[in-house]
């Protein structure tokens, strides 16, 4: 009895012991609130110093990979611009041209007015003065393409722009005389040596005087006195006129009107022939002077033009060209390669091409 009673008594005593020792159920609650405000307090604080930490490390990801990617293109175009270029095929750069000729413009093709953009970009050559001629592409400037003898010539510097776009390597003054040397070639002429390596001029200072080039109103004398300018003699002054076997004149440019030749799209000696053949009587028009064939007056011929019939030197080469059109071809390749080199000094980078 004394025993169970003792051990009831010290069992009830422990547990007395135990619960006053121990905190209460609401101090219990009210302990585990302020443990957890703590601990969110402490979440809360940490959050953001995780985040600012995390953005922070991305920032400096971020950072470091653009900075060495900036820094790997930087050595790729270095890499590429010393690298040595592929040269540019030239005789691409002509296969477009020749594409574009064939089109729905006057006679179906652009050819003859190419060819009076490489003559006349070149043409303004002075052999004495050391300026002028193809080199410069100067007619891009308004001091040469206002020229009154440039007229109309901005159709043929359009139509090329594509072609420029395309190669940008190209100069103007390159890509204006090959054009040229195309259309000669497309037109059933013959083929001329073309040599790369003229520069565009920066500004219109390099532009020459007006009045350089040919007047088609004036005699033998003012034709002469042009073409020795350049450094051409008469036989190669009357192959050069072979040209006006192509195109025509239009009243909105020149002033003059019509065709030389039946065939204006192909380059013949026709030229010469018909002005042998033809009876030439004077058009009456309300135009500046110009003659016209007797028998269809469908024809027109500039006075420069009846100067090769009424200058006994000049009509010389006129029959030797009407005779045989070989000749003819020979004489034309020679004087037109010449005239679009005149006052070119070539680098030793340039090349030769013959299409």
């Amino acid at each position: 009895m004394f025993s169970r009673a003792f051990l009831r008594s010290r069992t009830a005593a422990a547990r007395a012991a135990q619960r006053a020792s121990a905190p209460t159920a609401a101090a219990r609650r009210t302990f585990a609130a302020e443990a957890g405000e703590a601990a969110k307090a402490t979440s809360n604080k940490a959050l953001p110093l995780a985040l600012a930490l995390a953005a922070v490390g991305a920032g400096g990801y971020y950072w470091s990979t653009t900075k060495y990617a900036d820094l790997g293109k930087q050595l790729a175009e270095k890499k590429a611009a010393a690298a040595p270029k592929e040269p540019l095929d030239y005789k691409k750069v002509a296969a477009d041209i020749a594409d574009l000729l064939d089109a729905d413009y006057e006679d179906g093709s652009y050819g003859p007015i190419l060819v009076r953009l490489a003559w006349h970009a070149s043409g303004t050559y002075a052999k004495g003065e050391g300026n002028g001629g193809s080199n410069g592409a100067t007619m891009r400037f308004h001091a040469e393409s206002s020229d009154g003898a440039n007229n109309g010539l901005n159709i043929a510097r359009d139509l090329l722009e594509p072609i420029k776009a395309k190669y940008p390597e190209i100069s103007y003054a390159d890509l204006w005389t090959l054009a040229g040397v195309v259309a000669i070639k497309e037109l059933g002429g013959p083929s001329i040596p073309w040599r790369s390596g003229r520069s565009d001029a920066p500004d219109e200072s390099a532009c020459p005087p007006q009045g350089r080039l040919p007047d088609a109103s004036k005699d033998q004398k003012h034709v002469r006195d042009v073409f020795y300018r350049m450094g051409f003699d008469d036989r190669e002054i009357v192959a050069l006129l072979g040209a006006h076997a192509l195109g025509r004149c239009h009243t909105d440019r020149s002033g003059y009107s019509g065709p030389w030749t039946f065939s204006p799209t192909m380059l013949t000696n026709d030229y010469y022939k018909l002005l042998l053949s033809e009876t030439w009587q004077k058009k009456k028009w309300d135009g500046p002077l110009q003659y016209e064939d007797k028998k269809t007056k469908s024809l027109m011929m500039l006075p420069s033009d009846m100067a090769m019939l009424w200058d006994s030197k000049f009509k010389v080469y006129v029959k030797e060209f009407a005779a045989d059109e070989a000749v003819f071809f020979d004489a034309f390749a020679s004087a037109f390669g010449k005239l679009l080199e005149l006052g070119v000094k070539f680098p030793e980078t340039s090349e030769t091409i013959t299409l």
